[in-house]
């Protein structure tokens, strides 16, 4: 006999999933503690177990999961096959139906025109950046640059420049960063540079030495950041970067202040769903699953514990947001469940970072 997280691990299926199944009636345990409630699954139920996440991978209607799964045990094998291909056309259709949309898209993109856009700026603009802001800055959001080759825009920090404010933003999809700073020096127009990855890299290790000002050069393609006679520079890529300032307009939510040192605790030592969840960057990430109570304390949820208002979160990216909040005190902000997560400074409304929920698969 195997224990449901036994269960879990050797057939690829979340706990959660299997309590799912139960309750569904897909899959039942083949033993119920009376005294603890406790599933216990036999032997055969391992080759259910593993057939049921091939089909749910493929997105399979629960209806005809469970007749799959009913006559599998037959020796009559044609109502299976009839609804492998049953859900094989519908998944070509689906796409079929894709392409038909993207290519619809693409033309929009094709005949996009801005006639209201102002002209590029031109020339070389020279600015002075606090080094301590500027080093700030880079840490706040470093973290949150995308990796994926196919996305090379996000590979990367956008300074976004305008007036006598720089904004250092990075996101990779799931999460996203932002740190604002002031410049001196700058006519105001506004200039847009994503920075590479490596770049920034350079940049922030020009900053260990902590010089008092560094000299911010943006010329065309071209960014170089100098420190007295030393200085980091490279090209950029010609991209235009998504409009971040639409993406962190966010609906009004629960703000709570939390205690970093133990809350990074209680992240690090709590209990996690490891491989509950939708792929984020090729991986399954482990998540935890945060609840307000009442008194205005966050704790993280045990497994099958989460209530209606509970949002999970990737672990990893959630501790990552609160070391680059570099404060001992942060405030998170909650929205639905569906609402992205934002971890602010209580002192500098400009620097925050913003995580996509979960959906947990069950």
């Amino acid at each position: 006999m195997r224990s449901i997280g036994e269960l879990a691990r050797d057939s690829g299926l979340g706990v959660s999933a299997l309590r799912f199944y139960d309750t569904a009636g897909v899959l039942v345990p083949a033993r119920v503690d009376p005294s603890s409630g406790y599933r216990w699954y036999g032997p055969e139920q391992l080759e259910e177990a593993r057939l049921l996440a091939r089909l749910r991978r493929t997105g399979m209607p629960l209806a005809d999961v469970r007749l799959v799964l009913a006559a599998w045990s037959g020796e009559d094998t044609g109502l299976v096959r009839k609804l492998l291909d049953a859900q094989l056309r519908r998944l070509e259709r689906g796409l079929s139906g894709a392409r038909a949309e993207f290519s619809a898209i693409r033309a929009l993109l094709d005949r996009k025109e801005n006639p209201m856009s102002a002209p590029a700026a031109t020339g070389a603009a020279r600015l002075a950046v606090p080094a301590s802001a500027m080093a700030a800055a880079l840490d706040a959001v470093r973290f949150a640059a995308g990796t994926d080759p196919e996305l090379p825009v996000l590979g990367g920090v956008l300074f976004d420049i305008e007036g006598g404010t720089l904004h250092a933003v990075a996101t990779d999809r799931y999460r996203m960063a932002v740190a604002r700073t002031g410049v001196t020096g700058h006519d105001g127009s506004r200039r847009q540079v994503v920075v590479p990855s490596p770049l920034a890299d350079a940049m922030r290790a020009l900053l260990a030495d902590d010089p008092a000002s560094v000299e911010l050069t943006v010329d065309g393609d071209r960014v170089a950041l100098a420190a007295g006679d030393r200085q980091a520079a490279g090209r950029c890529p010609d991209h235009d970067y998504p409009d971040y300032r639409r993406l962190v307009r966010l609906p009004e939510g629960r703000r709570v202040v939390v205690e970093v040192p133990a809350f990074r605790t209680a992240l690090e030592t709590g209990p996690v769903r490891a491989g509950e969840a939708r792929e984020q960057d090729g991986k399954s990430p482990d998540i935890s699953v945060l609840t307000v109570a009442a008194d205005g304390m966050v704790g993280v949820r045990e497994d099958g514990d989460e209530g209606p208002d509970d949002v999970a979160v990737n672990r990893e990216y959630l501790l990552q947001a609160l070391a680059a909040g570099a404060r001992d005190r942060l405030v998170l902000e909650f929205g639905a469940p569906t609402t992205p997560l934002a971890v602010r400074r209580p002192d500098a409304d400009g620097t925050f970072s913003i995580l996509m929920p979960v959906r947990l698969d069950a």
